[in-house]
């Protein structure tokens, strides 16, 4: 049995890591990445808890990575129109890991949530260290990203 006063308080369980690997790699981001490498990624990661209501970014915002929803849910709107309605094992903001650019949409929490933060900075970081993997993750990002991108088209070309 683990000592409380000598635990390290803010480190992730291991069924915690486990389910956020786990969740991540059923994302297309992490496809044929191996679950080692996933793990080693997801323990760098950050959770952050947001309340009802509380804004988690802004559109316009500068964006600093993906995120992964681990409980509750997020909306994404802009202006009045909601985009989406993201709940367990969604992510959003991955634009953030591909490009400095500003938020696209507003992320706003709808119930008491947890997200994981995958910060730009952890994946360049990693990409230095595995290129082989950090080039398989950029062509995921991108087919990713391409695929948010034709979905929109056909979006706006219904109106």
């Amino acid at each position: 049995m683990s000592n409380i006063f000598w635990s390290n308080i803010f480190k992730s369980g291991d069924s915690e890591l486990q389910t956020i690997t786990r969740l991540w790699q059923q994302t297309p981001l992490f496809e044929g990445i191996p679950q080692r490498q996933t793990e080693f990624l997801c323990a760098k990661m950050h959770l952050r808890l947001f309340k009802t209501d509380e804004v988690i970014f802004n559109l316009g915002d500068q964006g600093a990575g993906a995120i992964l929803v681990l409980e509750g849910s997020v909306r994404i709107k802009a202006s009045t129109t909601e985009l989406a309605l993201l709940e367990l094992g969604d992510f959003f903001g991955e634009i953030a890991l591909a490009a400095t650019e500003r938020r696209t949409a507003d992320a706003i929490a709808v119930s008491p949530t947890r997200l994981v933060f995958f910060l730009k900075q952890d994946l360049e970081e990693w990409i230095e260290h595995e290129p082989r993997l950090g080039g398989r993750f950029l062509m995921n990002l991108s087919a990713t990203l391409a695929q948010r991108l034709y979905q929109a088209n056909e979006l706006i070309a219904q109106q």
